[in-house]
C-alpha cells in the first residue's frame, strides 16, 4: 500500500507499535552510539568493523556494506579511511589477477570489534527476563514487519530467513516446523535468523 494514511484511518494499536518501535530503535542508536564513542569511532565506523568481521571476503566491498547499512557509497569509503588510519582495518589486493578489492581487520580491528558488541548488553539483559514462549512470536512477527518493510523500499537489504529461497516454512509439525534447504536441517521459529551471509532472495 502506498500513501500517506489519513488520521483517521490509522488504526490505535498500529500507531502505538510504530511509536515502539521507534523507541526501541532510539535506544539501540543511543548505546551504539555510546560504544562507538568509548573508542574513539563513529556510529558508522562501528557498523562497519561489525559488518567486516562477519561478512564472507567476497562481500567486503563498499558497495556492498553501503547498501547493508543503507548509507551513501562516499560515506562508507570515508568511513574505511579513517579505520584504516587507526589501524584496524587494511586494504588489499586478490585474486588472480590481483585486482579484487579485499577488506580485512587487523588484530587490533577484531578486538575492537568484539568490544562494540557491549552496545547489545543491556537488551540482552531486558530480554532476559521475558519468557521464550513470548519472545519466538516476536521475533516472527518482526521478521515480517521487516520484509514488509523491504517491499516498501524502507528497508534495502534484508538477510532475513522468511525472505530467503532456501526456506521452507511450516514443512513439518512439532517445534521445528521449517526448514532449511541450504543448511538441509529443520529450524525452529527461535532459529530463525535476522541476518544471514548465506541468504538468498526468493523470488
Amino acid at each position: 500500500m502506498s500513501g500517506r494514511l489519513p488520521l483517521g484511518a490509522r488504526p490505535e494499536l498500529d500507531a502505538r507499535l510504530v511509536a515502539a518501535l521507534e523507541r526501541v530503535g532510539q535506544a539501540a542508536r543511543v548505546a551504539l552510539r555510546r560504544e562507538a564513542r568509548r573508542r574513539g569511532l563513529t556510529p558508522t565506523q562501528a557498523q562497519l568493523l561489525s559488518r567486516l568481521r562477519s561478512e564472507p571476503a567476497e562481500r567486503r566491498r563498499v558497495d556492498v556494506l553501503a547498501a547493508g547499512l543503507d548509507v551513501a557509497h562516499p560515506t562508507v569509503s570515508d568511513a574505511l579511511s579513517a579505520l584504516v588510519r587507526k589501524g584496524l582495518v587494511t586494504r588489499g589486493r586478490e585474486g588472480p589477477d590481483g585486482r579484487s578489492p579485499t577488506l580485512h581487520l587487523t588484530p587490533a580491528g577484531e578486538r575492537t570489534a568484539d568490544e562494540l558488541e557491549a552496545w547489545h548488553d543491556p537488551f540482552l539483559r531486558a530480554l532476559a527476563a521475558r519468557p521464550r514462549a513470548e519472545k519466538e512470536p516476536a521475533l516472527e512477527f518482526l521478521l515480517a514487519l521487516i520484509g514488509r518493510l523491504q517491499r516498501e523500499g524502507l528497508i534495502t537489504v534484508a538477510r532475513t530467513c522468511t525472505t530467503c529461497r532456501f526456506f521452507r516454512p511450516d514443512l513439518h509439525a512439532g517445534p521445528r516446523p521449517h526448514y532449511c534447504a541450504l543448511l538441509e536441517r529443520p529450524l525452529g521459529t527461535g532459529d530463525l535468523r535476522v541476518d544471514c551471509p548465506e541468504h538468498q532472495h526468493a523470488a
